[in-house]
């Protein structure tokens, strides 16, 4: 492992998919790096279910007990642009990352169509520089409506990359206040952690201050720019934002460091992208008096254990490894 980097330039993007088209957002995600490569970065972060939408405002025809014909169909087409893992869509964000030569994080919704699956998961892409898809996290629980659309990830998608620039790793939106799964991100490392997010309130920036302080650890929050007419005219079901506001998702993206100082941001009401210089020493000078895996636990008395294996509902001994 070469030595790590003292100071990490890093960007968040704070923007919109074009929503509901895949291909078109893939595309504009590489412009945007094409553009970001030019300020010497070394890691891109994009916001959640920024692949192809976070679709905010929509009910899919569903109320407890009935589901809509037009739902369903609304349902198909967020299907039909979301990503297979790996796929066109990940060789195409991966040749950027390697083009750009950073690190790249994005948030996307992930398919597995060629197992003849049709749950969709809110999943967060990791690339190297070399173009390499380094893995994934899939969201573990769904928040509120989003449990109609996606399903939950287990622990075997709980990744802290060990990279020259740092440990990277992080969570997805409410899964950051999930006490136990913030434990585990802790436990593997992290240094640079990354809580893309569909949150623009105010007490989110408050909770991106806490983790920063909690895990004495760089903290990229990001989220989407979002205003009702971005959503495509043709879309079925567009008649569940006729009461939504113009702007959606204001959005609130910052980076805060490991002793809760904002270094940029919170970026509201625009879209943009925000720079931040990371002095990775920070984060031995914040551990000197907490470290919330170190000194500051108390493993006599707490004790957290992670189930790390793929959890299938259906497995075949021929998958089992020869004796």
């Amino acid at each position: 492992m070469e030595e790590m980097l003292q100071t990490v330039k890093v960007a968040v993007v704070q923007s919109n998919p074009v929503l509901f088209d895949g291909e078109a957002t893939v595309e504009k995600a590489c412009r945007l790096i094409r553009e970001i490569s030019a300020q010497d970065v070394k890691l891109i972060l994009f916001p959640e279910a920024f692949i192809p939408a976070y679709p905010r405002g929509l009910g899919f025809g569903a109320v407890v007990g009935s589901r809509s014909a037009a739902g369903r169909r609304t349902f198909e087409r967020y299907w039909a642009h979301a990503v297979d893992v790996p796929g066109p869509a990940t060789h195409t964000l991966g040749k950027a990352a390697r083009d750009a030569g950073v690190y790249l994080a994005i948030g996307g919704i992930e398919r597995e169509s060629r197992f003849g699956r049709g749950t969709l998961y809110c999943t967060l892409l990791y690339f190297g520089p070399d173009g390499q898809l380094l893995g994934k996290h899939r969201k573990l629980k769904p928040t509120g409506s989003e449990r109609l659309i996606w399903g939950e990830g287990d622990g075997s998608t709980l990744p802290v990359f060990d990279t020259p620039i740092g440990r990277v790793g992080g969570l997805i939106c409410w899964e950051n206040y999930m006490p136990l799964a913030r434990m585990a991100i802790y436990g593997k490392g992290v240094e640079i952690y990354l809580a893309p997010t569909a949150d623009p309130r105010d007490t989110w920036h408050a909770t991106l201050q806490h983790i920063a302080c909690e895990g004495r650890c760089f903290v990229l929050g990001c989220n989407q720019f979002l205003t009702r007419d971005m959503f495509p005219q043709d879309l079925e079901g567009l008649e569940d934002l006729k009461d939504q506001p113009h702007i959606m998702c204001r959005g609130g993206s910052a980076i805060v460091s490991p002793l809760g100082e904002v270094l940029a941001g919170p970026l509201y009401d625009q879209e943009g992208i925000l720079y931040a210089d990371l002095n990775m020493g920070e984060i031995a000078r914040g551990k000197f008096d907490f470290d919330v895996v170190g000194h500051y636990a108390r493993p006599d008395v707490f004790q957290l254990r992670v189930n790390d294996q793929p959890l299938l509902p259906v497995s075949n001994k021929s998958d089992d490894p020869a004796p």
